[in-house]
């Protein structure tokens, strides 16, 4: 595999991870989400808008903290990835939530960007997994969540389509 194609790759996966193309975005999702409705459960739902964000807040990070510290200890399942809390305490963390997934997704891309990243080797710490499954996994975990936070937007009459 040469030089280019990993480069090619990368910068795909970039795209995958940051760019909507064919639905929309996380950030589009969030965008302009009134306040008021951050913690609503809708009838029949089994979470909140807060509740999914964080979940991808808390897995994103553990993918982070997994492929780059062979220490990294993951939350226990499934209790350690979803809050009980059903809205932010506030303003503040909301805010807090949102800027640390963005974080950590730019600092995940940087592991894919580093010239020395062999994006299937297995680590040596998992069983398994390699950096290009783990860049896959976020974006696939991220969008499924994302798709239900549209959902429980348009069931709260806050998107438009």
């Amino acid at each position: 595999m040469t030089a280019t194609y990993n480069k090619e790759l990368v910068k795909t996966l970039e795209q995958f991870l940051t760019a909507g193309h064919a639905h929309a975005t996380f950030d589009d999702a969030v965008k302009q989400l009134p306040a008021k409705l951050r913690g609503v459960v809708p009838e029949g739902m089994p979470y909140s808008i807060w509740q999914l964000v964080e979940h991808i807040r808390i897995t994103q990070w553990d993918i982070l903290e997994f492929s780059r510290d062979p220490k990294h200890v993951s939350p226990s399942w499934p209790e350690g990835y979803w809050p009980k809390e059903t809205e932010p305490a506030n303003e503040a963390a909301w805010k807090k939530c949102l800027t640390q997934i963005k974080n950590d997704l730019n600092e995940f891309i940087d592991l894919l960007k580093d010239p020395k990243a062999d994006l299937y080797a297995p680590f040596p710490h998992g069983d398994g997994q390699h950096l290009l499954r783990e860049a896959l996994l976020i974006a696939d975990h991220t969008s499924y969540h994302t798709g239900e936070i549209i959902v429980l937007r348009r069931l709260l009459g806050a998107w438009k389509s």
